[in-house]
């Protein structure tokens, strides 16, 4: 077959391809390898991919040790009914229990990847508790299939309730203390005792006996790296005991030793009664998801049907890139190597809140980071309003991507969520990039 040219490429793309969350037809950027840190366009350029590209690339791009596991099971055997066991989805569930902690956890539900385990999460939770009701924040998102995009709370949620929104999901604001005009480290104990308490009494209105489960990300990722105040998880941990409610977890952006713990729930006095992954558990090379349950919702569907099922759970070659994965994870303790590296990240973005007029909070948790851009450092007024049609991030990123420093953000916020892999001495190469826009910003789009 004939090798494509990078316009052709593009090209076949715009006429052809369904772009996520975009209009379609527009500009787009033919890749033509990836290795490490970096991809690189059909003309040579080089891009670091600071993002882990949707924070799903842990371990960079073309790691040999996951590349070889997928070739050696395509050759012994690419994919087995989820009715069959199967070495690589049995060594990868024991795997994922042991490092959640297997004092309490028991089993692992396996999905294609992280909206459909929420949306199996949802379906459990209400199946073991018998209650119909999902709260979830307006702070999150959970994925875009109907249930987990019901769950979201963020604008993309807004096509599946179209006709309206599904029964049964409830929406609460969660904190985010920057934006609310707080400081961290400074109001913790206020903001966390004035969000639970609007939280129970917002249960008390739905009525706690209708509530299955409590869905939340460990640490708010999409909508910009939303780190909670202290001892907010634990207080939510304490609602769901006081009222027989389950508490679900998404780790699908999170987790995997991006916050320099296996799960970012990992770093809070909680234990959820489930929690969902998938992005870092292959770092995309195959997609691959699913649902860690405790012992005792795994013991509930020993004497239950458990009702869920897909054609993939459970995918032998997804699988055997899980294994690969969680060994590198273990064998080059890449948490600590994330400790490492957030001890020269941290610093930096909290120089450039410093520095920069544009930037107003810097917040960084292993490699999980974001800084909130604003207009108005005074008056804290952001860059771009909520869901803002005319924004200019659009901008800022592209300014980024002229640079070679690949990333996302979301309304006001700029994600820092490079491969975990990532050297001190790559990690100093790319942050200056940063400066030099966020410099741009000051003198163009500041009050």
């Amino acid at each position: 077959m004939e090798e494509l040219t990078g316009e052709q490429v593009a090209q076949l793309h715009r006429e052809h391809v369904m772009q996520p969350w975009h209009k379609q037809g527009g500009d787009v950027t033919a890749i033509s390898k990836a290795d490490g840190i970096y991809f690189w366009d059909y003309a040579g350029k080089r891009y670091a991919d600071m993002s882990s590209l949707l924070v799903c690339s842990n371990l960079g791009h073309e790691l040999p040790e996951i590349v070889d596991a997928i070739k050696a099971q395509a050759d012994r055997m690419c994919f087995m009914s989820p009715a069959y066991a199967t070495e690589p989805k049995s060594r990868l569930a024991e795997k994922l229990v042991e490092v959640a902690g297997a004092d309490f956890y028991q089993r692992v539900f396996f999905t294609n990847g992280g909206a459909d385990a929420n949306e199996n999460a949802i379906k459990m939770a209400r199946m073991v508790t018998g209650r119909a009701k999902i709260l979830s924040c307006y702070r999150s998102y959970h994925g875009a299939t109907y249930a987990a995009s019901n769950a979201s709370g963020d604008w993309r949620r807004f096509a599946a309730e179209t006709g309206g929104s599904l029964p049964g999901f409830v929406h609460f604001m969660n904190a985010n203390m920057y934006e609310n005009g707080y400081t961290r480290g400074v109001d913790d104990a206020e903001v966390t005792a004035d969000y639970l308490q609007r939280l129970e009494e917002q249960l008390q209105y739905e009525g706690p006996t209708s509530v299955a489960a409590i869905i939340l990300e460990s640490v708010v990722g999409a909508n910009g790296v939303i780190l909670p105040p202290k001892g907010y998880l634990e207080g939510i941990r304490a609602l769901c005991d006081k009222y027989g409610i389950l508490m679900i977890c998404d780790e699908v952006m999170s987790g995997f030793a991006r916050t320099g713990k296996m799960f970012a729930w990992q770093n809070f006095d909680i234990q959820p009664d489930m929690f969902s992954f998938a992005k870092g558990v292959t770092c995309g090379y195959v997609p691959l998801g699913g649902v860690v349950v405790s012992k005792a919702i795994s013991d509930y569907f020993c004497d239950n049907v458990l009702q869920c099922g897909l054609t993939y759970s459970g995918h032998t070659l997804a699988c055997a890139a899980g294994v690969a994965t969680m060994d590198y994870y273990a064998e080059h303790d890449v948490c600590a190597h994330v400790l490492e590296m957030e001890a020269i990240l941290k610093p930096y973005l909290e120089s450039m809140q410093a520095k920069h007029r544009c930037v107003g909070e810097a917040r960084c948790i292993g490699l999980f980071a974001a800084l909130t851009i604003v207009k108005n450092k005074e008056t804290r007024e952001l860059m771009s309003p909520y869901h803002d049609a005319h924004s200019v991030m659009p901008t800022i990123m592209g300014k980024l991507m002229e640079k070679g420093f690949a990333t996302f953000g979301r309304e006001s916020n700029i994600n820092i969520c490079p491969p975990l892999t990532i050297t001190e001495e790559q990690l100093r190469e790319e942050l200056p990039k940063l400066d030099e826009v966020l410099t741009w910003v000051d003198e163009n789009l500041c009050n």
